[in-house]
């Protein structure tokens, strides 16, 4: 074989190619579904994203013959740093053909620019951060993903640990079923009842004419009800209002709520319909027609992803969880999602896997992080 040749993306045609990537890849994987390519750009778009606020990155192409075979990214975010007191950098947008060779030197790359940067470890794929598409699927690739999580070779696993990667943490996803509701164990619902009565807590759904407000009041939540988690990234006021206009087309009223007393809000929960089911049908291209396929099929989801729930620390045993949980499992009964998936969810939260094991879920898809330790030196800014 030619020689494998490392390189920055340094052109518009390079990220191009970097973008474009993963769709020659998976051509022949029915469960792969293609992200937007236009969105994928924006995000990869260091002056539209507001991550590089508090972060900055490098962009790697595996070459042979000038033909790409594998990608990477390299990223260090500061304000994870700080958050977490660590020097620690990521990688993330992995992609590679089966070449151990490609995906050594990939990997190798990004270690050298981290170690530049001054970073003693390194953890990934994150795309960028916790916050993002993360992991590497390593159980469950005979289900195709749900919105916001990947379909990978089931051989990446062994080019990143050829590579010389180690686990670092393993994230599941919970699958549940509006038709269990008979298979949970009924102190949620004795909880859910004694929300209101008890400590008066309320529901209420979350209004999209007002989203940005209804965002800070999710970060507000967000920010210190996983503060403690490992790999959690606290989400900027910029980051909200982005993520809010990126999302605002795929939101639903139904699926996001909020947990109250006296008119703060306490909890929160965030659900999405599966846009996948939609996606895969245009293979990433609005143009010619992908849009008018979106508008047409937007409403024929049957699923929901529930990404973010979470409590204040000082309300945590009142109930709140299982208020929202019974929120969801009421949605849909009056709603086209009839089930859905419940992730990321840390290996290590006992707390969240038994309450999805008390639920009635079922975990049906893991994915791996990994990590290896850099020799740090004097950051090359």
């Amino acid at each position: 074989m030619s020689q494998v040749v490392i390189r920055p993306v340094a052109s518009r045609r390079d990220l191009t190619a970097f973008v474009r990537l993963p769709n020659r890849l998976y051509v022949n994987e029915p469960n792969w579904v293609a992200p937007l390519r236009f969105e994928r750009r924006q995000f990869l778009d260091r002056s539209k994203n507001p991550y590089f606020e508090h972060a900055r990155a490098e962009y790697f192409l595996a070459e042979r013959d000038g033909r790409p075979v594998g990608r990477i990214t390299a990223q260090v975010d500061e304000r994870f740093q700080e958050i977490q007191g660590s020097k620690g950098g990521h990688f993330g947008f992995f992609e590679c053909e089966r070449d151990p060779e490609a995906a050594a030197a990939l990997i190798d790359a990004a270690a050298r620019w981290l170690t530049a940067q001054g970073c003693d470890a390194m953890v990934g794929p994150q795309d960028f951060t916790m916050n993002d598409e993360c992991g590497v699927l390593v159980e469950g690739h005979e289900r195709p993903p749900i919105v916001g999580t990947g379909w990978h070779h089931p051989y990446y696993a062994e080019l990143l640990e050829g590579a010389g990667l180690t686990k670092a943490m393993d994230l599941y996803m919970w699958e549940l079923h509006i038709q269990g509701r008979k298979d949970v164990l009924p102190v949620i619902w004795d909880l859910a009842a004694k929300l209101e009565p008890e400590h008066g807590i309320t529901i209420r759904h979350a209004s999209k004419k007002d989203l940005e407000a209804e965002m800070r009041r999710f970060v507000s939540i967000y920010n210190v009800a996983w503060e403690r988690n490992w790999g959690f990234s606290p989400l900027t006021e910029s980051e909200i209002a982005h993520t809010a206009k990126t999302l605002k087309p795929i939101l639903d009223e139904n699926w996001m709520m909020f947990a109250e007393k006296d008119g703060e809000a306490v909890g929160v929960a965030v659900s999405v319909p599966d846009f996948n089911q939609v996606l895969h049908r245009i293979d990433g291209r609005l143009l010619p027609l992908g849009w008018l396929t979106l508008l047409r099929n937007r409403k024929r989801t049957d699923r929901v992803r529930v990404g973010f729930l979470g409590v204040r620390p000082e309300w945590q045993h009142a109930g709140v969880a299982a208020g929202l949980y019974k929120e969801h499992f009421d949605m849909a009964e009056v709603t086209p999602q009839t089930w859905g998936e419940m992730g990321w969810i840390l290996e290590t939260n006992d707390g969240m896997n038994r309450a999805m094991e008390a639920m009635g879920g079922r975990i049906v898809r893991r994915y791996r992080l990994y990590e290896r330790p850099l020799a740090a030196s004097a950051p090359d800014r």
